[in-house]
């Protein structure tokens, strides 16, 4: 599947995900979603980016921040990922990940 720009219109269907939901040095109050013994040590939104591309999925990246990081300028915390998961007919995307909820087993 290809990468794909963002305008913030017409994107239902897909999820978000930030660096911060699978990183093991934050703690749920500062935004990890997944258990620690499945996050990674500061994952970056590249590799998110390319992990999930590798899986066969449409991916994008938008330039925005977590809300919760301390300093938002910096760079390091940049970037919000965006996966398609079902097309535009309600269908998955992908038979591996029917629903979101579905989805989370990946994190």
């Amino acid at each position: 599947m290809a990468a794909v720009c963002f305008d913030d219109e017409g994107y239902n269907g897909w999820i978000c995900v930030y660096p911060a939901y699978i990183n093991s040095r934050k703690s749920v109050l500062e935004g990890r979603k997944i258990p620690k013994d499945k996050a990674v040590d500061n994952p970056t939104y590249s590799e998110i980016r390319d992990i999930c591309a590798s899986a066969g999925m449409t991916v994008g990246v938008e330039n925005k921040v977590y809300p919760r990081e301390r300093d938002p300028r910096d760079m390091r915390f940049r970037g919000r990922i965006r996966i398609q998961l079902k097309k535009e007919d309600g269908t998955p995307m992908l038979d591996k990940f029917p629903t979101s909820k579905y989805s989370k087993f990946v994190w």
